[in-house]
């Protein structure tokens, strides 16, 4: 009978993961991988500018005590609408229900004391917010929906077509960032990035575009690691060879990543 093998503490132990998200929001996976001894290698491909109408956005906020439902897509848009909401009303309305795409949202929410919060148990996208009973029986009913610049529209084209009024809260725009690739190429071609991360399709896109030709072969032979299947549809559509699809979130990609390389080398 063997010996059954003890826990690996550093399971990503002289692993290079690269950590594609804008600087602002790679704080928490760069720590855990590091926690699990690998080597974060923070390449940010986007870069959180603000809003693209400030008046605008002002006066939406403003009127938040207005609607029924508050939905944030974002943690980053809960992190961005806050100073504006406090500066308004104090705090959250009461009133207004909250709700967030995905866990990462609710959780930033609950850390500025909003609550409760609808979100979803399972998934971290709009169909999962959708799928909810209180989202089906919305006819009248009058929703923001906070979020950047851009972005898909189903949550909003849905809930007008269920009978709600629907109306954008933009508290920043997604930019692609000015960072050089050519130490990353360096390390890349040394064999230095066992992974990469990718958060979103408009991450990948500008990942893609920052590494050139130069880094197309390297990105298309890296596992890469994203928590969403339409993410991993558009990394392999562009010829990355080996897509893993995770959980969501830090602790979802954390995952992902443990397993995957686990399975790899156990």
């Amino acid at each position: 009978m063997g010996v059954p093998m003890p826990h690996d503490p550093k399971p990503l132990a002289g692993l290079g993961i690269l950590i594609t998200r804008p600087v602002e929001q790679a704080d928490g996976l760069a720590a855990r991988v590091a926690e699990l001894g690998g080597a974060p290698i923070l390449f940010p491909t986007l870069e959180i500018a603000p809003p693209p109408d400030p008046a605008g956005l002002a006066r939406i906020l403003n009127a938040l005590p207005e609607y029924d439902y508050a939905i944030f897509v974002s943690p980053t848009s809960v992190e961005r609408a806050w100073p504006v909401i406090l500066e308004r009303h104090g705090g959250w309305p009461q009133g207004v229900v909250a709700a967030a795409v995905g866990k990462g949202s609710a959780r930033t929410l609950a850390g500025y004391g909003v609550g409760p919060i609808l979100v979803a148990e399972d998934g971290a996208d709009s169909e999962s917010l959708l799928a909810l009973a209180e989202f089906n029986q919305v006819a009248g009913k009058r929703v923001v929906i906070v979020r950047g610049e851009g972005g898909r529209e189903l949550l909003a084209e849905t809930l007008r077509q269920r009978g709600a009024t629907v109306d954008y809260a933009e508290c920043y725009r997604r930019v692609r960032s000015r960072a050089d690739s050519a130490p990353l190429l360096t390390r890349w071609q040394g064999g230095g990035v066992a992974a990469v991360t990718v958060t979103s399709r408009e991450v990948f896109a500008h990942l893609a575009a920052l590494l050139g030709d130069a880094g197309a072969a390297l990105l298309r032979q890296t596992p890469l690691f994203a928590p969403h299947a339409r993410i991993a549809e558009a990394a392999r559509e562009w010829g990355v060879a080996e897509v893993v699809i995770t959980e969501s979130g830090d602790a979802g990609l954390v995952s992902g990543l443990v397993d995957w390389f686990n399975r790899r080398h156990g």
